[in-house]
Formats: structure tokens, sequence, C-alpha cells
């Protein structure tokens, strides 16, 4: 039984230690800022926004008009800083506009909003998430990635709970360049063959059970509906396919993140296709290629290096028809450069998601398998 996780064991067996989920709500559509009066009622009136400055001139005037008539009083509109560092969180900390809210609205991309949730964290606030673009899921997520001042990766930081809830603009998500989506759609597409990876074999208790059988529904939305969202979204057009993808790449996997994931009981929440983006950080080649994207291709190297053949068909004949990375050349990689990549992803934490031991020898040769495999097709 040494593979039930999040259990306490006494003389008289097995029981479930004391532990809480937190989970965001969320509403979606081009009028979905007409509902923070009615989300948002019972946490006070006094607001700040903070995010970035594209972002904020994006949604600040459907913020505004989804406040209208109603007793919240926005006290200031502020940039977050640019990144998510903890010089940026402490300025705005310090901030008195910041102080004296009762409620934190957090607006933007992913930087922004993980700035916030450290922000609303330590002043004990209450957040709620306005993501401007379908680029990721740290809109619902509790993890906050951050970065030193030059840019380079610091540590992850947990708040007590994710956004409380989350407010997706439809009309705002349509409007934004195209390749966020796209990128976000390469990030999502690892979320169910990660997860499932990740927990095979595993005695689940409820929580990471849950989020288990959760990522199950995050590959058929982004199969069946990305070719037409991408397409609305590069005539700046709100359908029900953008508005499904959107849920996917910011709910569905926000959501599964969540219930997979516990900063020190067990970690399910992915596995070898972000090793492959963590590998590519030292490639110099890479650097111009966005996380999602380099993400996707590594999908197809997990479901390599995991014989599930018949998926990975599956995963190159959709990343081939929306111009997602199929093989080592799309993100700059050099056959070369494949030995020292595998050994930077051995030992990150999702080296060690898998049911099995995964090795450098083997890793390699699936990585230089699936880019074979894509040159011939």
């Amino acid at each position: 039984m040494d593979n039930i996780e999040n259990y306490s064991f006494t003389k008289r067996g097995i029981f479930m230690t004391n532990y809480s989920v937190f989970l965001p709500s969320y509403s979606i559509g081009v009028d979905a800022y007409k509902r923070i009066p009615y989300v948002t009622r019972r946490y006070g009136n006094k607001v700040v926004v903070i995010g970035g400055k594209t972002a904020i001139s994006k949604a600040k005037s459907d913020i505004l008009e989804g406040i209208n008539e109603s007793n919240i009083k926005v006290l200031d509109f502020i940039w977050y800083g640019g990144n998510s560092s903890y010089e940026n969180v402490e300025a705005l900390l310090n901030n008195t506009k910041v102080k004296e809210a009762d409620i934190i609205f957090a607006v933007g991309g992913g930087r922004a909003i993980d700035t916030c949730k450290v922000v609303s964290d330590k002043l004990d606030k209450p957040m709620f998430s306005f993501p401007t673009i379908a680029s990721n899921c740290a809109a619902c997520t509790a993890i906050a990635v951050m970065y030193n001042a030059d840019d380079t990766f610091r540590d992850y930081y947990y708040p007590s709970e994710p956004a409380i809830h989350t407010f997706i603009n439809t009309r705002i998500i349509a409007e934004a360049p195209d390749n966020f989506l796209w990128a976000g759609i390469g990030d999502a597409l690892s979320k169910e063959s990660e997860v499932l990876l990740a927990t095979r074999g595993k005695e689940l208790s409820h929580t990471p059970l849950l989020g288990a059988q959760l990522s199950r529904a995050c590959d058929e939305p982004l199969l069946n509906f990305s070719a037409k969202a991408l397409e609305d979204c590069r005539h700046n057009t709100t359908s029900y396919e953008l508005e499904q993808i959107a849920l996917d790449i910011i709910i569905s996997t926000g959501l599964v993140s969540n219930l997979t994931s516990d900063a020190e009981k067990y970690y399910y929440n992915s596995s070898l296709a972000h090793c492959v983006y963590y590998g590519s950080t030292v490639v110099p080649g890479c650097a111009g290629h966005l996380h999602g994207e380099i993400v996707s291709f590594g999908v197809l190297c997990l479901l390599t290096y995991d014989k599930q053949f018949e998926k990975r068909d599956r995963i190159y004949e959709f990343n081939k028809s929306i111009g997602l990375p199929t093989y080592l050349d799309d993100i700059g990689i050099k056959k070369e450069d494949v030995e020292k990549m595998v050994h930077k992803m051995n030992g990150v934490t999702e080296w060690y998601c898998a049911p099995y031991e995964v090795t450098e020898e083997n890793f390699i040769k699936a990585i230089l398998d699936t880019d074979e495999y894509s040159k011939n097709k």
C-alpha cells in the first residue's frame, strides 16, 4: 500500500488526514463582466485592478460597464510591474490603494495573474481573475510561477487558494493575438496524456482521482474545435468553438491542475511532455518559441516513449492541421542538441511522473524516433 498517497497510518489502520480543496467558479461570454456585482457582493466594495498595461486597456471599459449602477468603487488601475517577481509583489504590497482595497481584480496573462495571487495571499484579500488571453490556466490555479529580476525562473509560490471566480470575456479573448490561443492549445494538449501517464497504476484518493478523470475531458474539445477557434480568433470573432477552447485551456486544465497537485503530498499534474520544454531551455534555438508550442512536440515524444502509437498518430495529424510542431526543426533543435536536453530534463519533478523508470538513453531515442517518424510521414 506504499503507493496510496495522502493517508496517515495508526495501529487502528488508515484514515484520511484533514485537508481542504478550493476550486474557482467562473463566468464566460461577451457579457461575463456584468456578473461582477453579483459574484463579488459579499466581499466588499472597494476594488483595485492590477494587471498588464495592454490587458487593462482592453478590459477597463468592460469592467467599468460591468460594475455600473452597483456600489463597487474602483480605487485604481495599477500595472503589475511587468514580471511575476517578488520585487513587484513587494511594490504592490506597499501601494496605498492596494492596502485600502477590499478586493483585488487580477487582469491579463499568466504573469500578471500570478503576481496578484501572491499579493492577495500575503494580504489575505479575496482575488477575482480576468484573463484577457487564453494561453494557459493561471487564472484558476493555486500556484504562481515566480521569476528573478533578470527573468530567470526562481520558484513556485503556492497561495492558500486560487481565484474565487474567473471572468472570461470571450470578445476580449477573440481580439487577442491568435498566437496566444495557438500556444494555449499546445499546452492544454499535454494535460490528458501527462496526467493519465503520471497516475497510471496509482491507488488514488478522491481528489487526485477526480482530477485524473477530469483530465479525460481535455483532448476532445481541442481536437474538434481548435481549427475553427483559431480562424475565428484571427478574425476577432466570438463563436461557440472559441468559447469551448477558452474553457478547455483556462478552466478544464486549471481544475485538473488544482486537483492533481499538492505541494507536500503528491504531484501528477504534468510529466514527460513538459520535460521536453525544460530541456529545451538549454538550446538557444528554442528561445523564440512559445511554451505551449514546445510542449505540444513533447506530447508526441511522450506518446512515442510510452508506445501509444495510435494516439501519437492522431495527435501528429492534429498538430500538422493547425501548424503545431511535429519534428525537431520546427522548434529550432538539432539532433546533436538532444543529449544535453535530456540530461537537463533528468532531475526535474516531471521526470519521475511516470509509472516506470525513465532513462536518458531511452528518452533520447524517443525524441529522435519522434523526429524520424514525423519526417517520414
